[in-house]
């Protein structure tokens, strides 16, 4: 008989009855993330204080004046604005 006959037979059977347990919690979504996707880049140090001290400045979040320039530049390259 040859010793790997019941290999398959008992490798079905392991992982039958092995199935991992996750003991963390699921990720909760913030309510304000539902639906929305992360666009990132990386950029110089210059740039990013310069879009902050820009968006404090008029009273907007970093992420509304990102939204606001996305906005712009689809429009410069023809495509339709999204919009936040």
């Amino acid at each position: 008989m040859n010793r790997f006959a019941n290999l398959a037979d008992k490798q079905a059977k392991d992982n039958a009855t092995t199935e991992p347990i996750s003991l963390a919690a699921p990720p909760q979504t913030t309510p304000s993330r539902v639906g929305r996707k992360a666009i990132s880049g990386y950029f110089s140090p210059e740039l990013s204080l310069a879009m902050h001290t820009c968006a404090r400045r008029n009273g907007l979040s970093l992420q509304d004046l990102m939204a606001e320039a996305f906005d712009d530049v689809l429009r410069k390259y023809g495509e339709s604005p999204i919009g936040s």
